[in-house]
């Protein structure tokens, strides 16, 4: 009697683990290639559970790998692999394991899984384009390629660079990002499909404490637990290779030896002049003929002959005459030199001739349209250098990003000096203050100082040119830079004598 019952408990066990199958199918409508497909079934008391040999078959190329003697089978779906075990509830996809809410099903040499988690976990982890409507039992299949691949981050030494690879640009309003109060920084992404897999299978280092990715709906959101103080983060888009670059900068070491390093750099005794352009490079050319080769030179001269008639500061020129210096040789002049201090004195030009005004620039990827085309513009000297070693190629996107934060050491007092500068013209010239602004001019990169460069007027402007040839008005101008640059020196010695 007791043989019999377990017998009875055994067969009853048996038909829910193995059911009998039944005619039912999920019909699979694909419209990427405008086809129908059926995948076979069972019906089972716990829903309906799809053929994984059949899930293979409509979702890849590539066949399934069987072990029926350890009743296993590994699905190749994307970039991903599917292992599926019969009688577990836990699947695997690459090495993170997830659980379905009931037993796979070992039938006839193939693995039967719930159908809705099953195809849920496909969609979430390795191909979004699925969905399942379990009341109708059709799978569709709308395949999009994911325009967000990949995640590089690699360490600097006062910051970490997270390179997002993309296959196409993105507008720049679709791009957000922010630090949360929980310790993660957030990058969302309008309009993408982002391959959460490969996100996560990133590399750690740097800042990174640990990254994680997520698609809502038709916005990909990638997040970043960071480990250490951040003082700020800037975000670009690069297009040879696509992809978007983000800078999230560190604070630098407080220890002895790098303060007392500080304190020595910040001995503020040698000035650097640059005077913009000369020889073979014009620079910007005004409407009656004035080159800015020409006034920039000789504003330069009179900030130096300023300077070293009142003060104790060693002068140092990038040019002294009306000669060609390529750019990259300008910041090394000033570097060798140990300059304290890099000002380079260009004139400004615009297709606009009603655009007039002075504006102060700093080392950073440019923000607006109007400081790109000034950097651009500017940068059009390289032309007139040798080009068996184009130094400059690679100076966009994240090299520049790169190399700007190389010298972010020096970007808080590029700014304060930039904004006294502005702030003494403004109180002389009667001309348009256009502010603080930052672009990509290669003239800067490579100068460790603090650096900034002065667009003292628009020569393009028919007034503006007219009192840019005014020596006068050019000493005035001089003037401006003269007590910017001594009110600068002594708030640095004060910030010096106090810390």
């Amino acid at each position: 009697m007791l043989l019999s019952r377990k017998l009875s408990y055994f067969l009853l066990l048996f038909s829910l683990i193995i059911p009998e199958a039944r005619s039912s199918t999920v019909r699979v409508v694909n419209r990427t290639n405008n086809s129908t497909d059926q995948i076979r079934t069972l019906d089972d008391l716990r829903g309906v559970y799809v053929s994984a040999k059949d899930v293979s078959r409509v979702l890849s190329t590539r066949q399934p790998f069987v072990n029926a003697d350890r009743l296993k089978m590994v699905l190749y779906i994307g970039n991903n692999r599917l292992k599926i075990s019969g009688n577990s509830s836990y699947i695997l996809v690459d090495e993170r394991v997830y659980q379905m809410p009931s037993y796979a099903i070992w039938n006839d040499d193939d693995i039967y899984v719930q159908a809705e988690a099953l195809f849920n976990l496909i969609r979430e982890t390795t191909m979004p384009g699925i969905g399942y409507d379990s009341r109708r039992m059709v799978l569709d299949i709308d395949i999009k390629e994911f325009n967000i691949t990949g995640i590089e981050i690699n360490e600097k030494a006062n910051g970490t660079i997270l390179r997002i690879k993309t296959r196409s640009s993105f507008p720049e309003g679709n791009i957000s990002s922010f630090f949360h109060e929980n310790g993660w920084f957030y990058i969302t992404i309008a309009n993408a499909l982002v391959d959460t897999t490969e996100i996560r299978r990133s590399d750690i280092r740097g800042v990174v404490k640990k990254i994680a990715a997520d698609q809502l709906q038709n916005t990909a959101q990638i997040a970043l637990q960071i480990k250490t103080k951040v003082d700020s983060h800037e975000l670009y888009q690069g297009k040879d290779p696509s992809e978007i670059v983000v800078s999230l900068r560190t604070p630098m070491d407080n220890s002895v030896a790098r303060i007392k390093e500080v304190k020595d750099r910040w001995k503020l005794d040698t000035i650097v002049l640059d005077a913009g352009h000369g020889g073979k490079d014009p620079g910007t050319m005004g409407p009656r003929g004035t080159k800015e080769k020409d006034i920039a030179l000789d504003i330069a001269k009179r900030i130096g002959l300023l300077l070293e008639k009142n003060t104790k500061l060693k002068v140092i020129y990038t040019r002294e005459e009306d000669t060609f210096i390529p750019l990259w040789k300008r910041t090394k002049i000033a570097n060798e030199s140990n300059g304290k201090m890099f000002l380079s004195i260009h004139l400004n030009g615009s297709p606009n001739k009603s655009v007039y005004g002075f504006e102060t620039y700093l080392l950073r990827p440019g923000k607006t349209e109007d400081a790109i085309e000034v950097a651009s513009r500017e940068n059009e000297v390289i032309k007139y250098e040798d080009r068996s070693n184009n130094r400059y190629k690679d100076l966009s996107g994240e090299n520049l990003i790169m190399a700007t934060m190389a010298q972010s050491v020096f970007m808080r007092e590029s700014e304060e000096l930039a904004a006294m500068i502005q702030e003494e013209m403004a109180k002389k010239l009667k001309s348009k203050n256009r502010g603080v602004k930052q672009a990509g001019f290669h003239v800067l990169i490579g100068a460790s100082m603090p650096n900034i460069l002065i667009e003292a007027g628009y020569l393009t402007n028919r007034n503006e040119e007219k009192n840019l040839r005014n020596a006068k008005y050019r000493q005035v101008i001089a003037n401006c830079v003269y007590k910017a640059i001594v009110k600068f020196r002594y708030s640095r010695e004060q910030y010096l004598a106090e810390n």
